[in-house]
């Protein structure tokens, strides 16, 4: 079951075939018979489940690896992988990233942060690293597309979706900081819905996938593809972050990966919906986030 406790079998979106990321039986669960989708769904459920029974054992032998260690690993990573620099001709491709960490960390405490704009990141990671943890901020403010697109990627994908909540829920928010804080301090919004939830969880882990590409903003543009995330204490990788909008559409199609519909909405950059609005083609596509505010990062990156 997902996060609401449906089968979604019932309610998946059109997804194209895909041998990479999706298993069999996650592919099945598009077409035939209402049985034999329910059978695959099953199927699935029961592989997954053993995949993370598995997985657990395998933590609770070992304890996550050292900040000095992983702190090594990353920048022998961002030596092996970058090339001649950020932006070289000669950088390592997302796949080869995604095998590097897979060789030099394996999957067990690995994570990939995803907003759900699209599933791109999670199926280039679960093609190396099957059943990966898929972390889902859920800020309580989400667009309900963006909470589709998260129950179509758990259900269609071999990846793990993670709820990554708030301590506080958005009512109890309300009482303590005053109704609508997103409305005069959206950055103490987002450092408690976003910032705070997030790093808390990443404590567990040893090295977190991100989204992140050079292309959407000039906050972006120094973007390495492996780095040490001193902050968070663990390894950072970027895989995509030589990619253009084209590409990252050109991989979606090619592959059937789940887009969020509101990208064709014109909502290029997606975040927590009363911070999101629509943007004019052609204009820069995190424009339409916190509008009004001095504000173009939550906090994730930065």
């Amino acid at each position: 079951m997902t996060a609401h406790g449906t089968d979604p079998t019932t309610r998946l979106p059109g997804v194209v075939p895909d041998t990479g990321a999706q298993s069999a039986a996650a592919t099945s669960l598009t077409g035939g018979s209402t049985a034999s989708r329910k059978a695959a769904y099953e199927a699935r459920e029961r592989a997954h489940a053993e995949h993370l029974a598995a997985r657990e054992a395998r933590r609770d032998a070992r304890e996550r690896r050292d900040v000095a260690w992983l702190r090594e690993v990353a920048a022998r990573g961002a030596a092996e992988l970058g090339g001649s620099g950020v932006g070289a001709g000669d950088e390592a491709s997302a796949a080869q990233v995604v095998a590097w960490v897979a060789r030099e960390l394996g999957g067990d405490r690995a994570a990939v942060a995803c907003s759900m704009a699209d599933a791109v990141l999670p199926h280039v990671v679960a093609r190396e690293l099957p059943w990966v943890d898929v972390l889902f901020l859920d800020t309580g403010y989400h667009f309900v597309e963006t909470v589709g697109t998260r129950d179509a990627v758990a259900a269609t994908l071999d990846v793990h979706v993670v709820d990554v909540r708030p301590s506080l829920s958005v009512p109890e928010q309300d009482a303590v900081h005053g109704r609508d804080l997103f409305a005069h301090d959206p950055a103490a919004c987002c450092a408690m819905r976003k910032v705070e939830p997030l790093a808390r969880t990443l404590a567990g882990y040893e090295v977190w996938f991100t989204g992140v590409r050079r292309e959407e903003a000039p906050t972006r543009a120094a973007t390495p593809l492996v780095t040490f995330d001193e902050k968070n204490g663990l390894v950072k990788v970027n895989p995509l972050a030589a990619w253009t909008g084209d590409d990252l559409y050109g991989y979606a199609a090619r592959h059937g990966v789940v887009l969020n519909p509101l990208l064709e909405d014109g909502y290029p950059s997606i975040g927590c919906a009363p911070c999101t609005q629509r943007v004019e083609r052609g204009a820069d596509p995190r424009s339409g986030r916190w509008a009004g505010f001095d504000k173009t990062e939550c906090g994730l990156h930065t």
